[in-house]
């Protein structure tokens, strides 16, 4: 048993569901041993298209996504994944390879150290320099990337190290072994890999404290305008559940940070949308008396919890399974660590037990706001010219709860947060909290691979397909009939937007004409323009019905929801 096979069995223990990879300097060993033993390898265009798959499928499926990459150059790239993870707080593994050990810092090869490039945006970044280290290392870096917040983590490995090969007496315990044909069943969970260890979750569900849970409970019992901030920490410790049973026990509005990821999967009476897009939100967060931030962060888009984003005399709830992320940007009045799950049940049940009603005055008011806010998008204008708003408006008779739907792109993006904002379910993805566009196309190629029954909806603006368009090719090869739907604007559109207003023209902001389904076409895919709101629907529905990857351009004007 050689490195690599090593390397691969214990990805396999792990249910990686596939490889993201580009072939180059270091990496064949990996290749190789991915098709002797049945991983599948998704092999993509550009090492950017690697990285987003991987981040794709950590925050789809809350487990460790993973890609590959060749050394140098290509470790920078695939590394924009990895920032986007970093952001998102998204579990990720990006292995590197490099040329051989021995000539390391020495001028070999796109000779670089990419363990130092890697781990200012990784939790944990390091060099394996031995074959029989690949198992402590690979399961240092994975339970590490689910612990706490979750996050991304880098190992380079040297071609001599997976070539290199292994004997069992080298293995700690708990390691697949050649014997065992790589099983862990039989081998006792102490220092090695522990059997099972994918099912295990690295930071285990814990209550909260509870007398800090009694505390939270006066502090919502006396508040008058209570906000519930439920982050992207609510839907990695799948607490959708208990979320909803709170909110209807006590009253209290919900509202979701763009970009985190959503734990609203049917319109409820208490979800109000997302708070700190572009386009704005309902006047909440500076009214509320109380905020409960439940898994979320503390940034620009909670008006980073001061004035006058938030009342200064607001008092603040914090829940949280990562104890570094309890006093993160503000320190709370009460901070409780645990498993958001429990933690939001024990406050209902904290609740319940004192015969506490549900407040219902301030919920309507809330609902009131919202109403206001969303008014100035009631009326649809007329069909021609074609907006952003007729093409996400054409989406709700075709969105259904099998649809995986992803988002990519800032104007667009803006439209569906504003128009579609009474639910946000977690098989609804977007480029996570770092806004970056040109991730979309990779994104729903990995999320094809991870659910090829489903139907897949990606829509995309035309900017941002431009940045991984080549991926068409990699989506009619690897065989994923994705739908994409491209917002032609022909502009980098949400700044074009603003531009207009502030500026009084966009300036290095506008884009030139693409046939966008000749293009599709020329990669290999279907490509078909739709130019009125009546076609989009059906034009959908027919790609869904192909089994073809499908690519849907739809020319729009220049205009976004603040327009």
């Amino acid at each position: 048993m050689t490195g690599a096979d090593l390397l691969v069995r214990l990805l396999k223990a792990q249910d990686v569901p596939f490889v993201s990879t580009l072939c180059g300097n270091g990496l064949d060993p990996i290749l190789a041993a991915c098709k002797r033993q049945g991983l599948r390898l998704a092999d993509v265009r550009n090492e950017q298209a690697a990285g987003y798959m991987a981040d794709a499928a950590g925050r789809l499926t809350r487990r460790v996504g993973v890609c590959t990459s060749s050394s140098g150059v290509a470790h920078m790239n695939a590394l924009t994944g990895v920032v986007n993870a970093y952001f998102d707080g998204a579990p990720l593994l990006l292995i590197t390879g490099a040329s051989e050990s021995r000539t390391a810092g020495m001028g070999n090869f796109q000779d670089l150290d990419h363990v130092a490039l890697a781990r200012p945006v990784c939790k944990l970044a390091r060099r394996v320099d031995r074959p029989e280290r690949i198992p402590l290392a690979v399961h240092e870096a994975l339970a590490t990337a689910r612990s706490g917040r979750p996050g991304p983590v880098h190992l380079t490995i040297p071609g001599d190290v997976l070539k290199a090969p292994v004997a069992d007496a080298d293995l700690p315990r708990g390691a697949p072994s050649l014997e065992s044909g790589g099983s862990t069943a039989a081998a006792p969970a102490l220092a090695g890999v522990p059997a099972a260890s994918a099912a295990v979750p690295a930071t285990p569900p814990s209550l909260g404290d509870p007398e800090l849970i009694r505390e939270a409970v006066n502090l919502l019992a006396r508040a008058e305008r209570p906000l519930l901030v439920a982050g992207s920490g609510v839907f990695y410790a799948g607490a959708e559940a208990a979320l909803r049973r709170l909110v209807e026990t006590a009253g209290v509005p919900i509202v979701t940070p763009i970009w985190d990821r959503g734990s609203i999967s049917q319109p409820m009476p208490e979800y109000l949308g997302v708070i700190g897009a572009a386009s704005g939100g309902p006047p909440l967060l500076a009214d509320a008396d109380l905020i409960l931030l439940a898994g979320s962060r503390v940034d620009y888009r909670v008006g980073y919890m001061k004035p006058p984003g938030v009342s200064a005399q607001a008092r603040v709830v914090r829940i949280d399974r990562d104890p570094d992320e309890l006093n993160q940007g503000v320190l709370p009045d009460v901070g409780i660590l645990g498993d958001p799950s429990m933690v939001l049940d024990q406050l209902r049940e904290q609740w319940q037990r004192r015969h506490l009603s549900a407040r219902a005055g301030w919920l309507r008011e809330a609902q009131s706001r919202n109403q206001r806010f969303r008014a100035r998008w009631s009326q649809i204008p007329p069909a021609s010219p074609m907006t952003g708003q007729h093409l996400v408006e054409a989406l709700r008779g075709v969105l259904t709860d099998e649809t995986l739907f992803l988002i990519d792109g800032g104007n667009i993006g803006q439209w569906a947060h504003v128009l579609l904002w009474d639910r946000y379910p977690g098989h609804w993805l977007t480029c996570g909290a770092s806004a970056v566009v040109g991730w979309g196309l990779p994104a729903a190629i990995a999320t094809k691979l991870i659910h090829p029954a489903r139907p897949v909806l990606l829509l995309s603006g035309d900017g941002a397909l431009g940045f991984t368009i080549t991926e068409l090719e990699t989506a009619v090869r690897l065989r994923t009939p994705i739908v994409v739907l491209v917002a032609d604007d022909q502009a980098w559109g949400i700044v074009a937007s603003d531009q207009k207003r502030s500026l009084g023209e966009p300036i290095a902001s506008l884009l030139g004409p693409v046939d966008y389904a000749r293009v599709a076409q020329g990669f290999g895919a279907r490509g078909v323009t739709v130019t009125r709101p009546v076609e989009l629907a059906p034009a959908i529905r027919a790609a869904f019905a192909s089994g073809e990857p499908t690519l849907i351009e739809v020319p729009i004007a220049l205009r976004g929801p603040t327009d």
